[in-house]
């Protein structure tokens, strides 16, 4: 049975909590939409333009504010801190954070769930791909047995000190272990007391149907990339199919790198050849091949 409480006793948080705050929205009913946000400009421009929730897009900070590939490079010092700029550029709209794994075991995600807190954001996005992950449009991802996800999903709702802070739980194994798995990890997830749920990359509109049909009693998060595995949907589409929150995290990073280069061009710039299409070439001009060969030449051997 899904609960939205830790086991232990907390103080009761202020009305006008971050995560009260989203907890409103997500009773008004409705989709919300959540464009992505890396920096403090990009989230000046959320809340300038009327949007009720931001998205602390974990891809975007690492090309946008670090020059990295999405690849499980940041650490959570790095990410808490963004966090907390991205909040106060937002004022009062509540800000949906990325929080990767938890950046490593249970312990590591008791202390990210506490500095996210600190930081002001109203959601806390956990997943279940083994430590590093990796952009969840990028192939050959890992995952971490259930039961330990379980675990580390139960220490993150117990370390919320707001008991209205919201806890999302996302499941990568679409990719690697086929969608039968993905929606059974979805609902284990949703029985262990996540509070909304997020699948990751479904393929096809009939694959984003079935999530909603077959993951029910909880709130759906689903998740738009520009050029990614999962096919764009209309919002009316995925409110009336129950999904209640639409991540877009590329919806400032994308036109913010064709102005680029199309700025650089005009003075005298050449446009890369050789980028893949989609998230792969975004993570490719910052470095992806480069960081790939790094952890190829150092990955452990068998045996070794």
């Amino acid at each position: 049975m899904p609960h939205s409480q830790p086991d232990r006793a907390h103080p009761a948080a202020p009305a006008s909590s971050p995560g009260a705050r989203l907890r409103e929205l997500l009773g008004a009913g409705g989709l919300i939409t959540a464009p992505g946000v890396y920096d403090g400009l990009g989230a000046a421009l959320v809340a300038r333009t009327g949007f009720g929730a931001a998205y602390l897009t974990g891809a975007g900070v690492a090309v946008g504010g670090f020059g990295l590939p999405d690849i499980g490079l940041l650490t959570a010092t790095e990410m808490a801190e963004r966090a907390r700029i991205v909040v106060t550029a937002l004022g009062g709209v509540p800000l949906i954070a990325d929080a990767d794994t938890g950046y490593g075991a249970p312990l590591n995600a008791v202390r990210t769930v506490r500095e996210y807190e600190r930081a002001g954001v109203a959601a806390i996005q956990l997943e279940d791909q083994a430590f590093p992950k990796k952009c969840g449009h990028l192939p050959d991802k890992e995952l971490v047995p259930t039961a330990e996800f379980e675990t580390k999903l139960g220490a993150a709702l117990d370390a919320r000190t707001d008991p209205d802070l919201v806890i999302i739980a996302r499941t990568d194994a679409r990719g690697p272990l086929g969608m039968a798995e993905a929606i059974n990890r979805a609902n284990r997830y949703a029985r262990a007391g996540a509070d909304v749920i997020f699948v990751e990359a479904p393929q096809s509109i009939e694959e984003i149907e079935r999530i909603a049909a077959e993951v029910t009693d909880v709130p759906l998060l689903i998740n738009m990339v520009q050029g990614g595995l999962t096919p764009d949907t209309a919002p009316a589409e995925l409110a009336a199919l129950g999904y209640r929150i639409a991540i877009h995290p590329g919806a400032l990073l994308g036109p913010t790198v064709l102005a680029g280069f199309e700025s650089l061009v005009r003075l005298g710039g050449t446009l890369p050849t050789d980028l893949s299409p989609g998230p792969q070439g975004l993570f490719e001009l910052v470095g992806l091949r480069e960081w790939s060969a790094v952890g190829e030449r150092h990955r452990a051997r068998p045996g070794g």
